[in-house]
C-alpha cells in the first residue's frame, strides 16, 4: 500500500509575466523553483495580463512577478501582490560596460525617475551616460525614438525598451541579470508565504468570529468595516460578505448616537431587541488609530447569565443536611427503605415518596441526593401546601421584571431554576393546585421552565423527588389531581412505614433523639455522654413507647423526647447530679409530661397494620382532633380554620374509627 506524504500547505502559485526578453530569463531559471513553487510563465502584459489573472478565479496566483512598466501597470490593477524585478548595482555597471564596448554614446532608460543611487554610481566612475525614463509603454517608444534622433548608439534598459531600441536600429543591452531575477523569485516566495500566513490568520480569526455567540464587528480608524461575523450581520439585517470597506453607520444608520463614544459599554436597540454594546481597541499597545472592536450582546443573554450566576451563589442555601446514616432503624422495613434509596440514587428518574406525616420523607429525599451524582449541586425543597396558589407559582417558576405589581426589579429565578443540575423536592405534592399541576407536568416532560411574564423557556437539568401523605389515586378520582402528572411522578416509588409498624426501631430512635436534645441543652450534655446512658434513662419507657400508636410518627416522638429532655435537665439541676450519672425517669413523670404515652394498654384498641388510605384517614382525623383541642371544642372555628364544612369534619372523624 502506497502512502502519500502529508503536505501541510500546497506550494505557492507564482506567475511570471512578460512580453519581452525578460521572459527568456524567467524560462532559464524556472527549473530551479519547480520544487518550491507552482510556477507559471505567462506571455502576457498590461491589460491582457489583468484579464488573465481575473479569469483564473480560484486558481489565481498568490504572487505576480513582472518588470518595468508592465509591473508598474499590474500593481495598480490586480488584487494580488506584484513583485518588481529590480536591477542591482552590478547589473547596471555590467550593462553599461557592455554598452560602451558597442557604441560611443550610451543612454540608460529606466521606468519612472532614474534612482539617485544609479546617478551617483555613474558619476563616481566618470561615465558619460545619458539618462532617460518612461512612464508607460507608449511613452517608452517616444523616448527611444528621441534618443535615436539625438545620436545615441546603444540603449541600456528593461525588456520593452531594449526591444524598441533594436527595432529602431540601435544597439540594445538588457539591464536585468539572472541574479536580479532570482532575487525577484526569492522575494516572491517570501511574499507568498507571508500572504498565506496572513490569510490563514484571517481565516482563523473569521472562524472564531463566526462561532461567537455575540455579534462582533471590527472597524478601522474611519469607522469602516474590516470584519463582521454572521451573527451581527443577521441582527443588523445586512450581508456580511459585502460589508467590508463600508462605514458601519452607513450599513446600520439606526446605530447612530447609541454606540459608545469611548472604550466601555452602552445600551442600544436594534430592530426591537435590546443589546449591550462593548467598545474596545482593535490593536493592543494603545494604538488608538488602529481601529475599534464592537461586541453586541443581547440583553436577554446577559440576564440568563445573571440568573446562572445567582443560582450558583444560592446553591449553599439549598443543601442537603441528612445522609443515609442519619436514618435510624434496624427493622426489616427500614432496611428495605435504605436499599431502595441506594438503588434509586444511581438513577435520574423521578421518585414518589409515600408515607404518613412525620415518617421522614424529606430525610429520605436528602439521603438520595447525597448519594447521587448531583450531590455537589443544590437540593431545593418546597412544601406545595404551605403557599397560596399565586405565591407558589412565583416561587416555583420565577418571574420577569414587571410581571405583576410588586415584582422585584430584574425579576427572580424560581426554585426550579435554582435546582438546575441538582434535586427538586416537592413535598405535599397532593396539595398543589390543578392550574400549577399542568405547568409542572410540562417541566417534567420538556425539562424547561417559563417564568411568569416571559415567553422564553429556560432549559433545566433537574432530578424531581415528590412526596405525599395522601392517596393521590383518591385525588385523581375526586378530580383534584391530574392522572398524567401522577404517572409522571410515580416512576420510582418508596413507601415509608409508620412508626407504629417499626416497634424494634422505637427505642434506638428515641435514644438518638435524646442524645441530640442533650447536645443542645448544656445542663444535660454532661449527664448523657453516650447512647448507653440515654438508653438507661429511657428503659422505663420501652413498653409505653411500643404500645402507643404514634399518629404523628417520628415528629411526634421527637416532640415527646424534647419534653423529656427538658424535664431531665430540670431534675439534673434540682438534684445536683454527678456527671455520667443521669437522673431516673419514672412513669409518673412520663404521665405528667406525655399522658397520651402513659395510657394503660387495656384502654387502647389493638393496632393492626393499616393500608396507605387508612393511614391517610387516621392522620386527617388526628389533625382534626388536635384542631378541636386547640379551639376548645368549637367546631365552627375548626371548620373555618381548616376550610371544611361540618359535614366533612364529621365524615372524616368517623372514617378513621
Amino acid at each position: 500500500m502506497s502512502t502519500v506524504p502529508f503536505d501541510t500547505a500546497p506550494r505557492p502559485r507564482i506567475w511570471a509575466l512578460s512580453i519581452s526578453r525578460l521572459r527568456d530569463l524567467f524560462l532559464d531559471i524556472a527549473g530551479e523553483y519547480v520544487e518550491r513553487a507552482d510556477l507559471r510563465i505567462v506571455a502576457q502584459g498590461f491589460e491582457d495580463a489583468v484579464r488573465e489573472i481575473e479569469a483564473a478565479g480560484a486558481g489565481r496566483p498568490d504572487v505576480v512577478i513582472a518588470g518595468g512598466s508592465n509591473g508598474a501597470y499590474l500593481k495598480t490593477r490586480v488584487a494580488v501582490p506584484v513583485v518588481m524585478i529590480t536591477p542591482t548595482g552590478f547589473d547596471v555597471m555590467h550593462a553599461l560596460a557592455r554598452a560602451r564596448r558597442d557604441g560611443a554614446k550610451v543612454a540608460l532608460v529606466t521606468h519612472g525617475n532614474t534612482p539617485d543611487e544609479i546617478r551617483r554610481f555613474v558619476a563616481a566612475f566618470g561615465l558619460d551616460v545619458t539618462f532617460a525614463s518612461h512612464q508607460s509603454a507608449q511613452d517608452a517608444e517616444s523616448v527611444v525614438l528621441d534618443l535615436r534622433d539625438r545620436g545615441i548608439d546603444v540603449v541600456v534598459g528593461p525588456g520593452l525598451v531594449t526591444d524598441l531600441a533594436a527595432n529602431a536600429g540601435m544597439g540594445a543591452v538588457f539591464l536585468y541579470s539572472r541574479a536580479s531575477v532570482r532575487a525577484g523569485f526569492e522575494t516572491a516566495l517570501e511574499v507568498a508565504q507571508a500572504t498565506r500566513r496572513e490569510t490563514l490568520r484571517r481565516q482563523r480569526l473569521d472562524n472564531l468570529l463566526q462561532h461567537l455567540r455575540d455579534g462582533v464587528v471590527a472597524l478601522d480608524a474611519e469607522g469602516r468595516v474590516e470584519a463582521m461575523n454572521q451573527r451581527l450581520a443577521a441582527v443588523l439585517g445586512i450581508d456580511a460578505a459585502h460589508a467590508a470597506g463600508r462605514a458601519l453607520l452607513e450599513l446600520a444608520p439606526d446605530l447612530a448616537g447609541s454606540l459608545p463614544d469611548s472604550d466601555g459599554d452602552a445600551f442600544c436597540t436594534v430592530r426591537g431587541a435590546s443589546y449591550v454594546v462593548h467598545r474596545g481597541p482593535l490593536a493592543s499597545g494603545g494604538a488608538a488609530a488602529a481601529g475599534t472592536v464592537l461586541t453586541f450582546q443581547e440583553s436577554r443573554a446577559v440576564e440568563r447569565l445573571d440568573r446562572t450566576l445567582r443560582s450558583r451563589q444560592r446553591v449553599q442555601q439549598f443543601s442537603a443536611r441528612y445522609r443515609l446514616d442519619d436514618m435510624v432503624g434496624v427493622s426489616q422495613a427500614m432496611q428495605r427503605v435504605r436499599g431502595l434509596v441506594q438503588r434509586y440514587a444511581r438513577s435520574d428518574a423521578t421518585v414518589l415518596i409515600l408515607g404518613e406525616s412525620g415518617t421522614g420523607k424529606e430525610m429520605v429525599a436528602q439521603s438520595m441526593h447525597q448519594l447521587s451524582a448531583r450531590r455537589d449541586f443544590a437540593f431545593v425543597a418546597i412544601n406545595c401546601g404551605a403557599f397560596p396558589e399565586a405565591l407558589l407559582e412565583s416561587e416555583l417558576f420565577g418571574y420577569e421584571e414587571g410581571a405583576f405589581t410588586g415584582a422585584r426589579k430584574g425579576g427572580k429565578a424560581g426554585l426550579i431554576e435554582v435546582a438546575h443540575r441538582g434535586t427538586l423536592f416537592l413535598d405535599e405534592i397532593g396539595e398543589m393546585p390543578l392550574s400549577l399541576q399542568s405547568r409542572l407536568l410540562r417541566v417534567l416532560q420538556e425539562r424547561e421552565v417559563v417564568r411568569l411574564g416571559s415567553t422564553e423557556p429556560t432549559r433545566v437539568d433537574i432530578r424531581v423527588v415528590a412526596a405525599t401523605h395522601r392517596a393521590l389515586t383518591e385525588g385523581i378520582a375526586a378530580g383534584s389531581f391530574r392522572a398524567d402528572l401522577y404517572y409522571r411522578l410515580n416512576i420510582l416509588s418508596i413507601a415509608l412505614p409508620p412508626l407504629r409498624e417499626r416497634s424494634t426501631d422505637l427505642l434506638p430512635l428515641a435514644v438518638e433523639l435524646l442524645l441530640q436534645a442533650a447536645a443542645r441543652e448544656p445542663r444535660l450534655a454532661s449527664r448523657l455522654p453516650d447512647a448507653a446512658a440515654a438508653e438507661r434513662v429511657l428503659a422505663v419507657l420501652a413498653e409505653p413507647l411500643q404500645r402507643y400508636a404514634w399518629p404523628g410518627n417520628v415528629r411526634e416522638l421527637q416532640n415527646v423526647i424534647e419534653r423529656i429532655a427538658v424535664e431531665l435537665a430540670d431534675m439534673d439541676a434540682d438534684n445536683d447530679a454527678e456527671p455520667g450519672n443521669p437522673p431516673l425517669l419514672t412513669r409518673d413523670i412520663l404521665r405528667s409530661i406525655a399522658p397520651e404515652i402513659a395510657e394503660p394498654a387495656h384502654t387502647r384498641p389493638k393496632k393492626t397494620a393499616l393500608t396507605l388510605r387508612e393511614r391517610s384517614r387516621h392522620v386527617e382525623a388526628d389533625e382534626i382532633r388536635a384542631a378541636l383541642a386547640a379551639h376548645g371544642g368549637d367546631r365552627d372555628a375548626v371548620c373555618d380554620a381548616l376550610g371544611i364544612s361540618k359535614t366533612t369534619l364529621w365524615r372524616k372523624l368517623n372514617a378513621a374509627r
